[in-house]
């Protein structure tokens, strides 16, 4: 197998659940193959560089090989290849984002005696 369409790979590489959510994320420019958006239907080829925005993340993973059979994940994962930069760029922004949540007040209701501190200061006792 030497070409395969880029909405199957996807779905077989296990990126997206169905070959329809692959297909609308590259519809939506989620997916970008060496910078540029394709169409669903495009041949992807070996050696060819994907970037794949899921969430809060982006992926920059290279195809290692072609496949348009959805199998187990350790096998999904030998599909490709996914570059240092982007791990640790993944990395990074999951930490600051693990920080920011972490550092935002968490909003809890007023016991009993903070709930008539507020209300005396509304009468303004």
């Amino acid at each position: 197998m030497d070409k395969v369409r880029i909405d199957k790979w996807l779905w077989a590489a296990r990126f997206f659940k169905t070959r329809a959510l692959a297909k609308n994320a590259i519809d939506n420019g989620k997916v970008h193959i060496d910078g540029q958006k394709p169409k669903a239907s495009r041949m992807l080829e070996l050696g060819v560089t994907l970037t794949i925005r899921q969430g809060f993340d982006e992926k920059v993973v290279t195809v290692v090989t072609l496949s348009d059979q959805r199998r187990g994940a350790p096998q999904a994962q030998t599909l490709y290849q996914e570059t240092q930069e982007s791990i640790a760029a993944r990395e990074k922004s999951a930490a600051e984002r693990k920080a920011l949540n972490s550092s935002l007040p968490q909003h809890e209701k007023p016991n009993k005696k903070q709930r008539r501190q507020i209300h005396r200061f509304i009468r303004g006792d």
